[in-house]
């Protein structure tokens, strides 16, 4: 029978302190956006898997491990999100929100792909489509899973996890029987983390599309398939008490999963560690798209330049540095259909789009140890003369913070390739941004930008992203 753990959760964080999980649960949220997911999957997920570990009896340290292995399970899944819009023709967010809930069968990935391949597109290239995943479905699909589990698992690390929650992240598709990728890891040989995340994703993921019957039907569906049957079974005992999912489904979902004893470790927010996290989830916005490959990181390089020729100290500068890292969170929840088009976007596709930068500032605001970022971050598309979005800022409200986010935001757009136009040269993209200062950027930032290029932009490689957070 299902029992609530004893918790000894306040909402007050000191100052300077804050729960590894709560920052890191804020961040699952922009995972779930990457997913096509519900608000609050990861989060979810990590509780029911925190529940089973607990029934299964892990030891405090693997029990911890386990949460962020499953709050974290997505890390990697933004990196094939170009290439899932681009073989099936469509929205990756709905497309891989559609893939979670495709039946254990081989034939219902087949059902699945002929309704929705292409759906919006010219008979002739869709048929194309799905002749392609047709002959080469298993390799594209292994492909696909491989690049999640090496970007994951690299990410996991980044954030200094230990291999346990890097190799659970990574063996997240491996299934019991043997039939999962990339490995084609069966029984035992699974981590028992990846077990674990694999069961927490299947019972949200039909649990949000159904509620608790259909979840516990899908999940004793796939016992012995794609799931361990000891712990589909003792996820059977939990699930059978009405609290668990009355639990589950409370707006304060993030509380509780915070409030369990494997999240109560407090950890010192120290400059360092935010640096990592800050570059971390740099690289899974950048991984969107092939098209924003390195941009947060030059972005923030360029924010550093800039704020170091205009006086600002280096302790503000390294915030601000982080702020550009992740000015662009609120892509992951943009469709790379839209994020790749190559032509011009149509007024709802713009509205889309737009849309990312009010989702960058609510992300960031979950976070408390960031919220002093979000704004400044959410704000890098607002114009001096008040035409910009998403608030309609202008020289009277928008900081000098985020006016050199902003211009640095701009150079490297023009800089480097899209995909409706290849990279210009700085002095064409100078010439441009010149034309909008005063209206769009800050003269002084402006300026400030200029005497940087004029002394030489850092050649490829760039300088490692700590050495310039260091201050």
């Amino acid at each position: 029978m299902f029992q609530p753990a004893a918790t000894a959760f306040d909402a007050a964080t000191p100052v300077g302190e804050a729960r590894l999980a709560e920052i890191l649960g804020a961040f699952s949220y922009a995972l779930d956006l990457t997913e096509g997911q519900p608000a609050g999957h990861s989060v979810r997920a990590a509780w029911i898997g925190t529940y089973v570990g607990l029934a299964a009896g892990l030891g405090d340290a693997e029990l911890a491990d386990c949460l962020y292995a499953v709050l974290l399970k997505d890390l990697g899944c933004s990196s094939n999100a170009a290439r899932v819009a681009d073989l099936f023709l469509g929205d990756d967010r709905t497309l891989k929100h559609g893939f979670k809930l495709i039946g254990p069968d081989g034939a219902d990935f087949l059902a699945f792909i002929a309704v929705e391949v292409g759906a919006q597109e010219e008979a002739a290239a869709r048929q194309a489509a799905l002749d392609h995943l047709h002959g080469n479905a298993a390799p594209i699909l292994a492909g696909f899973i491989q690049t999640r589990c090496t970007q994951g698992a690299g990410i996991a690390k980044r954030l200094r996890f230990s291999d346990r929650v890097a190799d659970g992240i990574a063996a997240l598709d491996e299934h019991w029987d043997g039939g999962g990728l990339p490995r084609g890891l069966s029984g035992t040989a699974i981590p028992l983390l990846s077990r674990i995340a694999l069961l927490a994703q299947v019972a949200d993921v039909f649990f949000m599309a159904g509620g608790p019957d259909r979840a516990m039907a899908e999940v004793a569906a796939r016992s012995g398939s794609w799931l361990d049957p000891d712990l589909a079974a003792i996820f059977a005992e939990l699930a059978s008490d009405p609290a668990f999912w009355t639990q589950l489904s409370a707006p304060d979902i993030d509380a509780r999963l915070f409030a369990l004893e494997p999240a109560q470790a407090r950890v010192a927010v120290d400059e360092t560690w935010l640096d990592d996290i800050a570059i971390a989830f740099g690289q899974v916005i950048d991984a969107k798209s092939p098209y924003t490959g390195g941009h947060s990181e030059r972005v923030a390089l360029l924010t550093d330049r800039v704020g170091a020729h205009l006086g600002i100290a280096a302790p503000e500068r390294r915030r601000l540095v982080r702020c550009a890292m992740l000015h662009d969170i609120g892509k992951l929840g943009v469709s790379n259909r839209i994020l790749d088009k190559p032509g011009r976007l149509d007024p709802q596709e713009w509205a889309v789009m737009q849309g990312h930068a009010q989702a960058t500032t609510d992300i960031l605001s979950r976070i408390g140890v960031m919220r002093d970022m979000a704004l400044i971050a959410g704000s890098h598309h607002e114009r001096l003369d008040g035409s910009g979005y998403p608030l309609g800022l202008d020289e009277n409200t928008i900081s000098m913070e985020t006016r050199i986010v902003s211009v640095a935001d701009f150079f490297d757009a023009l800089t480097a390739d899209r995909p409706y136009r290849a990279a210009m040269p700085a002095d064409q993209a100078l010439s441009i941004m010149a034309c909008e200062v005063g209206d769009a950027i800050d003269g002084d930032c402006f300026d400030a930008l200029d005497a940087i290029v004029a002394e030489g932009l850092p050649e490829a490689p760039l300088p490692a992203m700590p050495d310039v957070l260091a201050g």
